[in-house]
């Protein structure tokens, strides 16, 4: 799907409203139509250990949303996510990121996504302990971090919620979202997320510089058949978060095997820690530090550190320096970022 179908969308959702107003009607076989929309616009200057400097300005990511709210209630709804992405040559290509169908209280306390899906851990990462996908993926997916999986897949997540417990049981192609379908012939990956919420937070939508909260996560997935020389692909983590409206402060430990496969980059262990502390309404100082040891001996180290001004509840900038060392043992592609971003909701 090329960069012309997100302006199209965009266009529609535009011309809806537009002739709404003048008192036509758009009909559609859902109850309620809901727009929205994330962009992650920037400019970066990178240094290089060797080579020349860059400057560039980016579109980083640009996501256009619509759910479809189905069955006469407020909870279940199809919803389609698509994604902006740069590509190697400068093109800027369209990608489906979530087509799924999502029924609500389909098991007790639990909803069910079916189609292109969220995978249990990135999302709720990112909204109780990396709150920045704006400059940089979680630990797991981030290619400087352990570089394990990616947020979205085609399959099945069952999303439990209660006050002291919240899980994601799921199961998956394995590829990913941007990954070749193998058809099956690569079997499926097995993947789950169990929460506890020490403060009774389970079942809330949190946002980090209102509420309290602190939780105990045990995490991972069980990829059959993944690697070239079909083997299993098996990694989990432990990760834990404590947030207060002043502060927030995480970290997480993983562990990684590709099973048969010597001198892998993604067998291996590896942690990261993060935080945030927020001495004024508007204003956040945040930080971050990641290292993955792979077997392949090309260890790899993530520093991060920056400020955060919420312009408004739409908008954000941020300003934030990178430290990346891809191979800590022969320091040969040690490489400095400066980054301004926006990061825009609507």
């Amino acid at each position: 799907m090329k960069k012309g179908l997100l302006s199209t969308l965009t266009a529609l959702a535009i011309l809806s409203t537009s002739v709404l107003a003048d008192g036509v009607t758009v009909k559609s076989k859902a109850a309620t139509l809901k727009f929205n929309g994330t962009h992650y616009l920037g400019f970066v200057h990178a240094s290089p250990e060797s080579g020349n400097d860059n400057d560039y300005f980016e579109t980083r990511r640009n996501y256009f949303q619509v759910k479809a709210y189905i069955n006469n209630t407020p909870k279940d709804y199809l919803r389609i996510t698509m994604d902006t992405h740069n590509e190697k040559g400068g093109e800027v290509n369209v990608r489906l990121k979530y087509a799924y169908l999502y029924l609500d209280n389909v098991l007790a306390n639990t909803g069910v996504e079916i189609g292109q899906v969220h995978r249990p851990w990135i999302d709720y990462e990112e909204h109780h302990g990396w709150l920045y996908r704006s400059i940089a993926k979680t630990f797991v997916e981030e290619h400087e971090g352990a570089h394990f999986t990616n947020s979205a897949d085609k399959g099945m997540n069952f999303k439990t919620k209660t006050e002291n417990f919240s899980s994601e049981l799921g199961v998956f192609n394995g590829e990913g979202y941007h990954g070749e379908d193998s058809d099956g012939e690569n079997g499926l990956s097995y993947e789950w997320r169990l929460t506890s919420s020490l403060f009774g937070t389970g079942k809330k939508h949190v946002h980090a510089h209102k509420d309290t909260y602190a939780d105990v996560s045990f995490l991972g997935q069980y990829n059959t058949k993944t690697l070239k020389d079909d083997e299993d692909f098996v990694w989990y983590g432990v990760h834990a978060v404590y947030n207060t409206p002043k502060f927030l402060v995480s970290g997480m430990y993983v562990s990684a095997d590709s099973k048969g496969v010597v001198n892998n980059k993604k067998t291996g262990s590896g942690f990261t820690f993060n935080g945030e502390y927020r001495p004024l309404e508007k204003w956040s100082v945040i930080g971050r530090y990641d290292s993955f040891a792979a077997d392949d001996n090309k260890d790899r180290e993530q520093y991060i550190a920056g400020v955060v001004y919420s312009y408004s509840k739409n908008v954000k900038f941020i300003g934030n320096i990178f430290h990346i060392d891809k191979d800590t043992n022969t320091d040969d592609d040690a490489k400095d970022k400066f980054m301004l971003t926006a990061e825009v909701n609507w």
